[in-house]
Formats: C-alpha cells, sequence, structure tokens
C-alpha cells in the first residue's frame, strides 16, 4: 500500500513538474519588449514574402524563382548563402581554439556569443541548401548510403557541416541547460565541451577548405586569376580573418543593442578583445595576400591584368585585401577601435567578393549570357539573413550568453547534486528541483 502511495507522490510531482516547465516554456515565448519597431515590421514583411516565394518554388520548381540553369546550376544560394556564409561563420573554431586550446581567457567572454553566431549560419546556410536543390528529399542520401559518393567532394563537405553542427550544438549547450535551469545536465555537457571544441576545430578546417576544393574540378570554367591548385588553403586561411572580422563588426552590434546584459568586466575588456582580434585579423591577412601574390606569380598570368577582368581581380586583391589590411595594421597601433571596424567591414565586403568572384562572377566568364540573380534568389536570401538575426535575438535575450551564468553553474561540480527546472511567473523565479 504504502508502496502505491510513493509512486503516487512521484508521477503527481512529475505532472507538477511538466506543468511548470510548460508554463516556463510559454512565459518565454512571449516577446521581451516592444513588438511593433522598424525592425520587427521589416523583418515580418520581409520573411512574409519570403514564405509565400519559397512555396512557390517547391510547388512549382526552380525555375519558377530562379535565373539558374544547366550552365550556371549555382547561384546566389550556394554562392552567398553557404560559400560565403560559411567563412563568416569561422569565427567560432578560431575563438574556441584560442580560449579551449591556447587558454586565452580574455577572449572568453565572446565564446558562447560566437559559437551561437556560427551553429546559426551552419543551420540556416546549410538549409538554404535545400533551397538550390532540384530534389531537396535526396539530401540525405550521404547519411543513409543512398549513393553514397564516397569519392565525392560533396559527400565530405555535407558530413563535415552534419557533424560541426552537432559539435557546435554540444560546444552550446551547456548554456540552454543553464537556462533551464537543469544541473545535473549541465555539468555533464560542460565535461563535453573540450571533446566538442577539438573535434569542431578539425571538422572546420576540413570542410573550409572542402569548399574549396569543390572548385578544383572545374579548372576550365574558373578564369585563371581565381583558380588555382591553392584555393583550399586560400579558402581555408581567408575564413581566419573572416570570421573574426564578423566576430567584431556583431560583436560592436551586440555591445550596443543588448548593452544591459554584458557584464561589467566585459565592458572593460571590450577594447583589448577588439585590438587582439584585429592584431590577428592583420596577420592571418599579410599571410593571405603573400599566397595571393605567390599564387599570381607562379601561375604567370601577367596577360590578363590588363582586361577588364584584370581590373576587377586588382580591385578585390588590392581595394578588399591590401588595403584592409593595412587598415588593421594602423589601428592596433593606435588602439582606434572606429578604424578596426571600417577594416572588419571592408574585409568582409572582400570575402563576398572572391567567393561570388570564384563560384559566380569569374564562372565562365567567357559565356554570352550570364546569370544574374533575379529578385526572388535575392529576398529569399534576405528572408533567411533575417529570420537567423531573430533567432539570435531571441537567444541572446533568454540564455546566459553575454551574462555570467548563474551562481549554481560556477560552484564546484562535485558541489552539484539535483537537476533544477527555473519556473517563470510574472517577475518572480520558483525553483523546482527533482532528482534525475
Amino acid at each position: 500500500m504504502n508502496h502505491q502511495t510513493d509512486n503516487g507522490n512521484k508521477w503527481s510531482l512529475l505532472i507538477s513538474e511538466a506543468k511548470r516547465f510548460g508554463r516556463f516554456l510559454l512565459s518565454e515565448m512571449k516577446p521581451k519588449g516592444k513588438v511593433v519597431t522598424p525592425f520587427n515590421v521589416f523583418a515580418a514583411a520581409v520573411l512574409a514574402t519570403a514564405a509565400v516565394l519559397l512555396v512557390i518554388r517547391f510547388t512549382q520548381g526552380l525555375a519558377s524563382t530562379t535565373n539558374l540553369s544547366q550552365d550556371f546550376p549555382w547561384g546566389i544560394w550556394i554562392g552567398f548563402d553557404v560559400i560565403t556564409g560559411v567563412a563568416f561563420a569561422g569565427g567560432a573554431y578560431v575563438i574556441t581554439f584560442m580560449v579551449y586550446i591556447l587558454r586565452l581567457e580574455k577572449y572568453h567572454p565572446i565564446v558562447r556569443i560566437t559559437v551561437l553566431n556560427g551553429f546559426l549560419a551552419y543551420v540556416f546556410y546549410a538549409g538554404a541548401l535545400l533551397f538550390d536543390l532540384g530534389r531537396p528529399w535526396k539530401v540525405i542520401n550521404p547519411i543513409i548510403g543512398n549513393s553514397f559518393g564516397v569519392s565525392s567532394v560533396m559527400f565530405l563537405v555535407a558530413w563535415h557541416f552534419m557533424l560541426y553542427m552537432i559539435a557546435e550544438f554540444i560546444e552550446f549547450s551547456p548554456a540552454i541547460a543553464e537556462w533551464l535551469g537543469w544541473k545535473r545536465i549541465r555539468k555533464f555537457l560542460g565535461g563535453l565541451t573540450l571533446g566538442a571544441v577539438i573535434f569542431g576545430i578539425t571538422l572546420s578546417t576540413l570542410h573550409q577548405s572542402g569548399l574549396g576544393a569543390l572548385f578544383l574540378m572545374a579548372k576550365s570554367k574558373i578564369h585563371p586569376l581565381w583558380y588555382s591548385e591553392f584555393i583550399p588553403i586560400l579558402f581555408f586561411v581567408s575564413s581566419i580573418f573572416a570570421g573574426l572580422s564578423m566576430v567584431i563588426v556583431e560583436g560592436s552590434i551586440s555591445h550596443r543593442v543588448f548593452k544591459r546584459q554584458i557584464t561589467l568586466q566585459h565592458h572593460i575588456d571590450h577594447e583589448d578583445i577588439v585590438v587582439g582580434l584585429a592584431r590577428i585579423c592583420a596577420g592571418t591577412m599579410y599571410v593571405y595576400f603573400f599566397l595571393k601574390v605567390l599564387v599570381f606569380i607562379h601561375g604567370q598570368q601577367w596577360n590578363y591584368i590588363n582586361t577588364p577582368m584584370g581590373w576587377w581581380f586588382l580591385v578585390e586583391v588590392v581595394g578588399f585585401v591590401l588595403i584592409p589590411v593595412r587598415l588593421f595594421t594602423q589601428a592596433v597601433q593606435f588602439r582606434n577601435l572606429s578604424l578596426i571596424r571600417v577594416a572588419a567591414v571592408l574585409t568582409l565586403i572582400g570575402i563576398v567578393v572572391n567567393r561570388l568572384n570564384v563560384s559566380i562572377i569569374a564562372f565562365k566568364w567567357y559565356a554570352v549570357e550570364r546569370y544574374i540573380p533575379s529578385w526572388m534568389e535575392l529576398e529569399i536570401t534576405l528572408g533567411v539573413i533575417v529570420a537567423e538575426i531573430l533567432v539570435l535575438r531571441w537567444v541572446v535575450n533568454r540564455m546566459p550568453i553575454l551574462r555570467e551564468p548563474p551562481d549554481w553553474a560556477l560552484q564546484r561540480p562535485e558541489a552539484i547534486r539535483k537537476t533544477g527546472f527555473v519556473v517563470k511567473e510574472g517577475e518572480e523565479k520558483q525553483w523546482a528541483t527533482i532528482n534525475m
């Protein structure tokens, strides 16, 4: 009889906690702050339009919304959303390497927001691949073993993407556990972080260069000024300063938008962090510029310089590599944050130009009819970016990303004994604990 009573009490407790947890999640779905703002109105219009266009795309085929063709099967959804977007997400593997492997604790305050940015970038930009595939339901082929294609670079990139997203989710998961108050699970996930970081860094270096390796099979289709056997190396090196430049730009924006969540120590260290990132950008950009010059001289492509494509090549290398690296160098010397941000923006523009040159602009440059993305392709791309920003804002406003984790998460792991669910009712926080 007592045994049945105990079981009944446990079930009652579990049901009660489930209800509390459900109310907590529902309360977290509510907007934080004003609903009607200029950005929210703009985002709603963009997403509504993109949703309509995606319905048309998936019901009527690619030709209904894109200017893609058999001659130009890869357009802006691949050239920007994937090839460029993955380079922008490179800051995650660089920052985690610096914090968890090199133990540069100065950069620890930005590690979570950087990992979150990287994870969301991969989720949304890899998800954008579905828009570009003629038969999107076959995207699972590399996973289930149907036409594996193990000799294909695409097979490797697909697995790298999938495994890296899992690794980044594990790296970020302690923040989710802290948000939900899951103490015991937080302890377990924290123990996985270092392994996930090492695994993620390995995967990231492989697929950053792997994206460049995709173009090695298109030697006859890419302009000689952009084609090189060293494209994988150039893609990898450029992903370092591209990712860190994105961290600088996004960090500057987050520092203003989420300033109330940022700790006092983070405010104090902000200048040192930005200057340190700029110093790394300058160093890697010098290496990249040296490699570009070396590849150009080795390829003996002097005869292409005095042509329209040659002039455009000089704009990319001089305007968006040499000038930004000079600005980074000067800004670091004088600790000029404004100049660092200008250099970072120019660098990001340069990465966009470079990736689009390789994948679109310099691809079949000799063709009479060129690929120009339709307004619908651009609108859907904008929708992907806006959706990512909205999800990022939702997460940062609720989880300990920029602010300090709860006190119990900072305790020694052996001091944590129970898992708790944080339940918010109005302005109060109630804790309900249950043994797991």
